[in-house]
């Protein structure tokens, strides 16, 4: 048989010529009937025809290769033959198991004319595996991509920039493609490192660079889509994927400025910004986030946090910032704790990093912490306390040795203090604004943790010392402080017991003591910030004797039966360290100010009668302290306790609406402004304040006085008889514990003792007629002795654990004394004998006798 019987009619060696233009077809392809020459087809299947034969003759390759070189043009410019395109795509699907072979052929053809530099057959080829890929979804299609893939990885191994956005391009429209058939086996790691590659393109050529990048992008979008949610497909979130995706992405994301300064004109605008890398960037970087699951985020977030580190990208913050705000708003609301968990351990992480580092940390986590508020912070919150106090004292610390060693030593990096500081400001600022958002039932536990961590000072707690004579509980305790004002500014809450509990409104008045001044400050701003629940403070920030105070628009509730309780609780408290807190020889304009605000916000928000009584009694001690000078205070402080009491008693006057008692504080401060302005706040807090050197000669006149106050009050229904009683401090051993010698050595057991027993402290009501409230009230009442008594056996058992010996054994001696005197008057009335009827006599030493007479022979009266 020779060559030319085995050829087709009309048929030629090359196969882009094949036509199909005979009388009849067979699978697409003409035949000749009028020949009846033998093919070698006849004998043996297309596919095992002979390598040999299929090379002589182009009609004797298999079927599948014709159909795939019809679709090449003898001009690539023609571009693919669209009708043999659709020969081919019909022979794909109706023979879908000829699918791999067809993908290997291309791929085969494709890797040839790349060699070749036949571009643009490498076009055609790859339009062909497009519609190939988009067309057919059957199980043998798992073979195909293989060859699919195998032929993007030689565009992108190509250095021809259009080669590479060739491939990256038919990835992307293959990664859209939602395949009917998992796999198993696929590998996308080259893909991964190519992209990411592409992504830090540096060609010399902008605009190839610009478009270099955007590709290598678009692919990484394209694997992220492929993969994420397919969970036989490779692990796309695992570290090794992680650490290239997301810092290439970010490496785009930082260079927004660069690529918003190239848009030449504004006509143009619109189009450079869909070539941005910045803004793909960041829809990829959403994306990616968007779809982390739960076990995700900490592969997702920790290239993050590195690529900051390498890039030193945390000082200017800016991006930084940008970029956890891009993540807080992308990833689902009930992950947002883990990213929070995430930086505070990098903050651990770097405790010993630059101050301008940790600071840039701090205020990343203070910007994502809001952001997490509004969703799900979890467990993180007390956590994320606890690591910014920790790294408070660090800083501290640092400040306080010079060093992160705690000594310094050749090669020690040297620590500059204004920017430890800076850091000290950043975590204050991050406590309040985090606080801020909580609910109150957090935020109260907030306050009581962060209170459990100021250092306070003990009999049995040395406070330490630090270098050049600053003390490291003192710098503590400032911090701590700020940082519970910055939490209780702006905290509302209906219920005074639950705001200012117990044990922590004892620790929190027991620094109310301290010398340190700016400690005595924040304790007194402080307690204005958890009174004041209406908005009332700044009101009172300058300290006046108004006439009229309506102009101040206070807003007035009526004390409810919580904040009763309260102050029957905690009056006694509350005053006694206001009255201390004005005796401090250094206390400058803006402590009375506090102090003027603290009175007058007590007056406002938990007042009733028994409240006003004392608060007025309080500030006239108060004028006596000025008055008397036992403590020797300077002219200043005397002149300014005398305008605090003018200001105060103007107010509540005013507030009380007893006519006879505000015309008694007019005259008064009217005599003053006449004779004695240095007694008036409008002479006293000013910036050069006009005093007297003279204040012993103080007359009646210019003072308030006790018992025309309770005169005039009294007629108004006001407890006239506790007015006149002067107030006295109830002294306990919390002085001894502050270590102030002014008052701790007044203080001693027998003291307490007499205070407790002091007639302000018995002193009698009225009997009342017995309603319901009576009653109500008095179940509240006993709840309140009950308090007091149990507050009364713990002071007891301490002062027998923290006294002196001779203090107790002087006290015991007293004790035995008065007990021995009670025993004798017990049995000298239990010995005496029954009196008579028939009278007494006088015995010895004229001391009358009395005799016991016998029942029988008494004398009783005739009925």
């Amino acid at each position: 048989m020779s060559h030319t019987e085995l050829t087709p009619t009309g048929s030629t060696n090359n196969p882009a010529q094949i036509s199909s233009k005979g009388p009849d077809e067979k699978n697409g392809f003409p035949v000749d009937t009028t020949s009846h020459s033998i093919s070698p087809s006849q004998f043996c299947s297309e596919e095992e025809i002979p390598e040999g034969v299929c090379g002589c003759c182009g009609a004797l390759r298999p079927r599948y290769k014709r159909l795939v070189d019809n679709i090449f043009p003898e001009d690539p410019e023609d571009g693919l033959v669209k009708t043999n395109m659709e020969k081919l795509t019909f022979y794909a699907l109706s023979a879908p198991e000829k699918l791999d072979r067809i993908g290997a052929y291309l791929s085969e053809r494709l890797i040839r004319d790349v060699g070749r530099h036949r571009y643009g057959y490498v076009c055609i080829a790859m339009e062909a595996l497009d519609q190939l890929l988009m067309a057919c979804h059957c199980q043998s299609i798992n073979l195909f991509v293989e060859s699919f893939l195998k032929m993007v990885a030689k565009l992108l191994e190509s250095e021809k920039p259009n080669l590479q956005i060739l491939g990256t391009n038919s990835f992307v429209k293959f990664a859209n493609i939602e395949e009917d058939t998992p796999s198993y086996h696929r590998s996308y790691d080259f893909f991964v490192s190519r992209f990411s590659e592409m992504c830090h393109s540096s060609h010399d050529d902008l605009e190839i660079k610009t478009k270099i990048r955007m590709s290598g992008i678009k692919g990484l979008q394209g694997v992220v889509r492929k993969t994420v949610n397919d969970e036989l497909q490779a692990n796309i979130w695992d570290p090794q994927h992680m650490d290239k995706i997301v810092p290439s992405l970010l490496f785009n994301l930082q260079h927004v400025e660069e690529a918003e300064s190239r848009s030449p004109s504004p006509l143009q605008a619109p189009e450079k910004e869909k070539e941005n890398p910045a803004e793909l960037a960041e829809r990829c970087l959403r994306e990616l986030l968007g779809r982390a699951a739960f076990g995700n985020i900490k592969n997702a977030i920790k290239p993050v946090l590195i690529h900051l580190d390498n890039h030193s990208l945390w000082e200017p913050k800016v991006f930084a910032i940008r970029c956890f705000k891009i993540i807080m708003y992308s990833i689902q609301p009930q992950h947002s704790h883990l990213v929070i968990q995430q930086l505070l351990s990098h903050l651990d992480a770097n405790s010993r990093s630059a101050a301008t580092v940790r600071a840039g940390i701090v205020e990343v986590l203070s910007e994502a912490a809001v952001i997490a508020a509004t969703g799900s912070v979890g467990p993180t919150v007390l956590e994320m306390f606890n690591t910014l106090l920790r790294q408070l004292r660090l800083s501290i610390d640092y400040a306080l040795t010079g060093s992160y060693d705690g000594a310094l030593s050749l090669g020690t990096k040297i620590i500059k203090e204004h920017e430890e500081r800076m850091f000290q400001e950043a975590v204050i600022k991050t406590i309040g604004s985090f606080a801020s958002t909580l609910p109150t039932y957090q935020r109260s536990e907030v306050i009581l943790f962060i209170m459990s961590k100021v250092p306070l000072p003990s009999l049995h707690h040395a406070m330490d010392s630090g270098r050049a004579g600053e003390n490291r509980n003192r710098l503590t305790q400032i911090m701590l402080l700020k940082s519970l004002l910055q939490v209780s500014t702006g905290f509302q809450c209906s219920n005074m017991m639950s705001a200012l509990p117990s044990n922590f409104l004892d620790r929190l008045l027991s620094t109310a003591l301290m010398e340190d001044a700016e400690i005595r400050l924040f304790v007194l701003e402080i307690l204005i910030s958890f009174i004041d629940r209406h908005g009332n403070r700044h009101k009172f920030s300058t300290i006046s004797t108004l006439s009229d105070i309506s102009i101040l628009k206070l807003k007035v509730d009526k004390c409810s039966r919580q904040d009763t309780v309260f102050m029957k609780k905690h009056s006694q408290q509350l005053y006694r360290h206001i009255y201390l807190s004005c005796k401090e020889e250094t206390n400058i304009q803006k402590h009375y100010e506090a102090l003027y605000g603290l009175l007058a916000l007590i007056s406002i928000e938990l007042a009733n009668e028994e409240v006003v009584v004392d608060l007025i009694r309080l500030v006239l001690a108060v004028q006596d302290v000025a008055q008397v000078n036992e403590e020797n205070l300077p002219v200043y402080n005397r002149c300014a306790l005398y305008a605090l009491g003018a200001a105060y008693l103007n107010l509540i006057s005013q507030l009380t609406t007893v006519p006879a008692f505000c015309q008694h504080i007019h005259e008064v401060i009217e005599t003053r402004k006449k004779e004695a302005p240095y007694m008036l706040p409008e002479d006293v807090f000013v910036e050069r304040p006009r005093l007297s050197q003279n204040l012993d000669g103080v007359v009646i006149e210019f003072l308030f006085r006790q018992s025309k106050i309770s005169e005039v009050l009294g007629g108004s229904g006001y407890n006239s008889d506790r007015l006149c009683l002067p107030y006295i401090p109830q002294l306990t051993d919390e002085d001894r514990l502050s270590k102030r010698k002014s008052i701790g050595e007044t203080i001693s057991l027998q003291v307490e003792v007499e205070s407790r027993n002091s007639p302000e402290k018995e002193e009698r009501v009225p009997a009342e007629e017995i309603t319901y409230e009576t009653l109500k009230k008095a179940i509240v009442d006993s709840v309140a002795v009950e308090e007091q008594e149990r507050e009364r056996r713990r002071q007891v058992v301490e002062k027998f654990q923290k006294a002196p010996f001779e203090e107790i054994a002087a006290h015991c001696g007293a004790r035995a004394s008065l007990l021995q005197s009670r025993l004798n008057q017990i049995f000298e009335i239990t010995i005496r004998p029954p009196p008579s009827p028939s009278g007494t006599i006088t015995a010895a030493y004229g001391q009358p006798q009395n005799h016991s007479i016998p029942v029988y022979e008494m004398k009783f009266p005739d009925l």
